[in-house]
């Protein structure tokens, strides 16, 4: 039995050697590393409007004052923005290559992050996030190399 994959604007295309070859799925790769830029970018502007409101402690008293201050942030809402267009962009990677191939990539998010995190914001890091950092990096390299496997 042929799975179906999602109807792509191109119709319904079985998981076949051809449509869904190892150099047709790594065409979409720019566009996932758009998602996974628009993705760590979100978070930078979200951890920037955070970095400006502060640590602050959640009560009954202040819910509705802190939700407000927080949702006028403009870091928070450009980082919110580009968060519905990461996501948004996501689903249309999503509708094109099989999700084995497509989420992998989202760890780079993780990469960039921790450049972001210790250049921008001065987070510590020390041997165990480079390490993991490492593990990341060879396991996208060989989702990438992996084409296409399908069970039929």
């Amino acid at each position: 039995m042929a799975y179906q994959a999602f109807d792509s604007g191109l119709g319904s295309r079985p998981f076949d050697e051809g449509f869904w070859s190892s150099s047709v799925m790594q065409a979409y790769i720019p566009l996932i590393l758009f998602v996974v830029a628009t993705n760590a970018l979100s978070q930078t502007l979200l951890k920037q409007g955070m970095v400006g409101i502060g640590a602050f402690t959640l009560n009954p008293g202040n819910a509705l004052s802190m939700a407000g201050r927080v949702a006028l942030d403009p870091f928070v809402i450009a980082g919110m923005t580009l968060m519905i267009i990461s996501m948004a962009s996501h689903l249309y990677v999503l509708s094109r290559v099989p999700l084995t191939f497509a989420f992998p990539f989202i760890s780079i998010s993780y990469i960039v992050i921790l450049g972001v995190g210790y250049f921008f914001f001065d987070e510590k890091l020390n041997f165990y996030h480079y390490l993991g950092t490492a593990f990341i990096a060879i396991g996208v390299f060989c989702i990438a190399q992996a084409g296409a496997a399908v069970r039929r």
